[in-house]
């Protein structure tokens, strides 16, 4: 069986998925490390979270797995209230 690093090695030899893994590592990492470590800050639950953003616990979740997963994609607008939840506020920038 083979490790993960392997596997990862063998995927990578691949110049569409290592073009794609680095996509990602340069557009969306930085964004979801900002929310994890701003969610971790806060030290709130997602209950918590959902009755400061008006919303319910089935909301945050997937709004959660939005950030993780890029799909759906989050509205600025959502993103300010989950901000706002936690503590923090949303900036946009081109760079």
């Amino acid at each position: 069986m083979r490790t993960h690093e392997e596997m990862k090695a063998l995927a990578l030899s691949r110049s569409a998925v290592r073009t794609e893994y680095e996509r990602i590592e340069r557009e969306e990492m930085p964004l979801l490390d900002m929310v994890l470590t701003a969610l971790r800050e806060a030290g709130l639950s997602q209950a918590q979270i959902a009755e400061r953003m008006g919303t319910n616990v089935p909301a945050v979740s997937r709004l959660e797995k939005a950030l993780i997963t890029g799909k759906p994609s989050p509205s600025i607008t959502t993103l300010q209230k989950y901000a706002a939840a936690i503590g923090k506020h949303v900036e946009v920038r081109f760079v």
